[in-house]
């Protein structure tokens, strides 16, 4: 069998490259010819895990064909690879929506509604009664102290506490040292433009009729970021214009407190307020207790542009 490809989303975060990472290693014990392969260029958080447990960071591509593909930690086809249309859909492995995917041939498919795909790719290793190695479980167990933020999340469940616990284990770290260390990787942005942070962990989505931007950023000073909310307002409505989205929405969630702030551009902002709870003032407004793109903002939105 040729060569089977193994992807995350667009900019992929520590759980794209970790499932891509996990799920290749999972195919290749089990005889199949699968790469792990990336759709960017990992994040400094990223970066970290992959360095703190001996990895190299998968090749980056702009293009799957001739090859099958296998789909973690997305599904939506303008996260995806470029050409995502013109090959065939092997497997897809995520903890997110369901939208924008149809296959022309059947596939396995296994989505849960968990804290992060490597939980799920976690028990597939059990199921498969594949022993995980030390360094996968270590890339694994990054992707889901990123994802929960260090299992902090409203998107924690119990599976997800389970996998980390066990992944801890096979890579001989500490649960909450190693997340603390991970985490506060992933916050140093100071030498960074601020078009470069706003795409480091973005997704586009089609609710409705409307194009909507959605990046999340995480620190430890909320303050300190806040500080250039002038130069995120403008790398934002730059890239709005530049790619034709309606709305561009950034998280600047405090990976301590378990809060975020949110920078709005575009329109219509009082769908976000309805769907949020809150009131933006010069397009920033305070979001208490919200941390999950994917569980606070994307149905709540989504819900109400669909209306």
């Amino acid at each position: 069998m040729p060569k089977i490809l193994v992807i995350g989303h667009r900019n992929p975060d520590t759980d794209a490259i970790g499932a891509a990472i996990g799920l290749a290693r999972l195919e290749q014990a089990l005889g199949v010819d699968a790469e792990a392969v990336a759709l960017g260029s990992p994040s400094r958080e990223t970066a970290f895990a992959l360095d703190h447990f001996g990895l190299d960071a998968p090749r980056v591509i702009e293009h799957a064909s001739p090859h099958d593909v296998m789909l973690v930690d997305h599904n939506e086809r303008q996260q995806s690879v470029a050409d995502i249309a013109e090959v065939t859909v092997r497997k897809v492995i995520d903890h997110h929506r369901i939208a924008d995917f149809e296959t022309a041939a059947p596939l396995y498919m296994r989505v849960e509604p968990v804290g992060c795909t490597c939980s799920i790719l976690t028990r597939l290793y059990a199921e498969s009664e594949v022993e995980i190695p030390a360094d996968t479980a270590g890339i694994m167990l990054s992707a889901i102290i990123s994802d929960t933020l260090l299992l902090n999340s409203p998107t924690t469940t119990d599976s997800d506490r389970i996998a980390a616990e066990q992944l801890a284990t096979i890579a001989g770290v500490d649960l909450v040292d190693y997340g603390n260390q991970l985490l506060r990787a992933g916050t140093e942005l100071d030498d960074q433009s601020a078009s470069t942070i706003i795409g480091l962990d973005a997704k586009t989505f089609t609710m409705g009729t409307t194009s909507v931007r959605v990046a999340q950023l995480t620190t430890v000073d909320s303050d300190a970021v806040l500080a250039r909310r002038d130069e995120f307002f403008a790398a934002m409505a730059a890239e709005k214009e530049t790619a034709g989205h309606d709305l561009f929405l950034l998280l600047i969630t405090d990976v301590i407190a378990c809060d975020s702030d949110l920078l709005v551009v575009g329109e219509p902002v009082g769908a976000v307020e309805r769907a949020l709870g809150v009131t933006f003032a010069g397009g920033h407004t305070f979001g208490k207790g919200i941390v999950s793109r994917k569980k606070q903002i994307v149905p709540q939105l989504t819900e109400e542009l669909a209306g």
